[in-house]
């Protein structure tokens, strides 16, 4: 990152000129958390206290206030990281990540930064199995290129310790997630033919779009009966067939970009009851995370559908 500290205030407080460099790494601090945490809101929140903590410290002797700013966010999502664990808040059984969703037509520019270097629900999915030194250390490294001796005093070990975390989070990751087509056309492709089968009720054409090994997550919300883990072309198709029966008059599914990949959003009397995103590989869909969560779907920022 670029060394701010001899940039000085231009005009206007120092309180001012503080709050104006903060905003210009907003987008940054962002991402990083958003990587971190898997969840919007925690991620906005995990920006806010770092900006609480520059208002309040003595920073001039910091040299490289970027780099200081990632420290102190990344401080702060290990925490949560950690509290989450402790006090055992995941979800049993099956969580998907809060998606960013956006219009079909492009990328909302505010949530460009954040989407950088594209990271899919299903890549958010394998992050969430990683104990929390293990995810800091492969989110900064491997996405954000920061050196294991500055990754070392965050998570309290020695950097050739900070490397071997990385490393085994990077073998989990690779082992994992499905690498997915990047061209957005052919993704498109898919899912369309995808959505037609299941509004048609032809079984063998949805197969045909399904990877045979496909895997398909669902995360309503409630313990047990709200989560589903489905597995292969035949077992995930039929759960298509019987999502599309469900949805009731008046509903209608629409594409969008669903973390930077084409997805699909459902909505009913104007109000989302579903985002699917899709990982597409080979011209086939290879994993569909769910978000189907009433609470978490009404906290989402999905005004960029209608943009």
């Amino acid at each position: 990152m670029d060394d701010d500290r001899d940039a000085g205030p231009e005009s206007g407080s120092e309180g001012e000129w503080l709050a104006h460099r903060f905003e210009t790494h907003r987008g940054h601090l962002r991402a990083v958390a958003y990587r971190m945490l898997g969840s919007v809101a925690e991620a906005e929140d995990a920006v806010q206290e770092a900006w609480l903590k520059l208002s309040r410290a003595d920073t001039d002797d910091v040299q490289n206030l970027g780099g200081w700013l990632t420290t102190v966010v990344a401080r702060v999502c290990l925490d949560m990281l950690r509290s989450r664990a402790s006090r055992r808040e995941e979800p049993i059984g099956v969580h998907v990540p809060d998606p960013i969703v956006s219009s079909a037509d492009g990328f909302d520019p505010e949530r460009e930064a954040v989407l950088a270097d594209s990271v899919g629900l299903a890549l958010l999915v394998v992050l969430e199995t990683l104990a929390p030194a293990e995810r800091l250390a492969f989110v900064l490294h491997d996405m954000f290129s920061m050196p294991f001796d500055e990754i070392a005093p965050i998570v309290g070990r020695t950097p050739t310790t900070a490397r071997q975390l990385a490393s085994r989070a990077r073998r989990r990751v690779h082992g994992a997630a499905a690498l997915p087509d990047p061209d957005l056309s052919r993704q498109r492709t898919v899912v369309e033919a995808f959505m037609a089968a299941a509004r048609g009720g032809d079984f063998d054409a949805l197969v045909a779009v399904l990877d045979p090994d496909v895997v398909l997550r669902a995360d309503a919300g409630t313990v047990g009966t709200g989560t589903r883990l489905v597995r292969g072309a035949a077992e995930v198709a039929g759960q298509a067939m019987t999502f599309s029966r469900l949805q009731g008059p008046g509903a209608r599914s629409r594409l969008a970009l669903v973390n930077g990949s084409v997805g699909i959003v459902s909505d009913r009397g104007g109000r989302v009851f579903a985002v699917l995103g899709m990982t597409i590989t080979g011209g086939r869909i290879a994993e569909i995370d769910i978000l189907a969560d009433p609470q978490r779907l009404a906290r989402l920022d999905l005004a960029a559908l209608d943009g």
